[in-house]
């Protein structure tokens, strides 16, 4: 009506405040624990019942155990990557999956106890070798470990102190398609575990040694070696580049990067070349014995 008062319009009601989600930082801490838990639980059970149940002497329990755990963490990663990069093809930058930030925090712990575990395999390998039982003091053991095992546990640290930060934090949800591409790098590890148990069981000689090994060398080349050009492939790809202009495209820090992680797998991958050849060289090459 004319002249009547018109009454303001209402006001939407003001929702509830909502509480600040839980920082980055500690929803990692929080799904570590369940790794802290599993791994050096699994590694504890396996040796117990290797040795309850199938007899083994504790030394070769201890190796046993420890390669079972490291085959397992190793089909976990390559599964969670698998499921990762398969589910953001699309944009390899912005795709998210929610395994991406996930699985680094639950299995970060491995490389924590895959240090100890790989120590105490160490101060078993004379027993399950045949040698003598004594064992040396642990200054000496530790220090004997360090150097035969020293690739390996800097690769560790780096996971640990590098590699998790940069997953869980560092990233900001970008690039779930390549860190997925990086874990499916474990796909080799069962190999190598296989191989070294054989080895353990004196069936280095036998044809599943020599398949192991086809695996092994097949599957380190494509998961591990050839994996960092296809990262660049990929994203030279989706920022229509050649491949070989993707380097300059990028900061010379994520090329650097990407050279150390390159780097002891090459390495690595020399010795595994270099293996399967005594294994398959022919009889004419063998060294004569002294």
């Amino acid at each position: 009506m004319p002249g009547a008062a018109v009454s303001p319009p209402l006001s939407p009601p003001l929702s509830p405040p909502v509480s600040p989600p839980v920082s980055p930082g500690l929803a990692a801490g929080l799904l570590c624990v369940p790794g802290l838990i599993f791994f050096p639980g699994l590694f504890v059970l396996a040796r117990r019942g290797l040795a309850a149940i199938a007899g083994c002497p504790q030394s070769r329990a201890t190796v046993l155990a420890a390669r079972l755990v490291s085959s397992v963490q190793a089909v976990m990663a390559s599964t969670a990557g698998f499921i990762i990069s398969s589910s953001c093809q699309n944009n390899v930058i912005e795709d998210r999956h929610w395994l991406a930030w996930a699985y680094p925090p639950l299995a970060v712990p491995y490389f924590v106890y895959d240090v100890y575990a790989m120590y105490l395999c160490h101060l078993c390998r004379a027993q399950v070798k045949g040698h003598a039982p004594g064992a040396p003091a642990p200054p000496r053991a530790a220090a004997a470990f360090l150097r035969q095992e020293l690739l390996m546990v800097l690769h560790h640290l780096a996971m640990v102190l590098v590699c998790f930060p940069v997953a869980t934090l560092w990233r900001q949800g970008k690039g779930d398609f390549f860190l997925g591409c990086l874990l499916m790098a474990e796909l080799s590890t069962p190999f190598v575990c296989l191989g070294k148990v054989l080895i353990l069981f004196r069936r280095q000689h036998t044809a599943l040694h020599k398949l192991n090994a086809v695996a092994l060398l097949l599957t380190f080349l494509a998961c591990r070696v050839l994996l960092f050009p296809y990262l660049y492939w990929r994203y030279g790809r989706h920022r229509g580049l050649a491949l070989l202009r993707v380097p300059s495209a990028l900061p010379p820090a994520y090329n650097a990067a990407a050279a150390a992680l390159a780097a002891p797998q090459l390495y690595w991958f020399g010795l595994i070349c270099r293996g399967t050849w005594r294994l398959f060289r022919p009889a004419g090459t063998q060294p004569r014995p002294p």
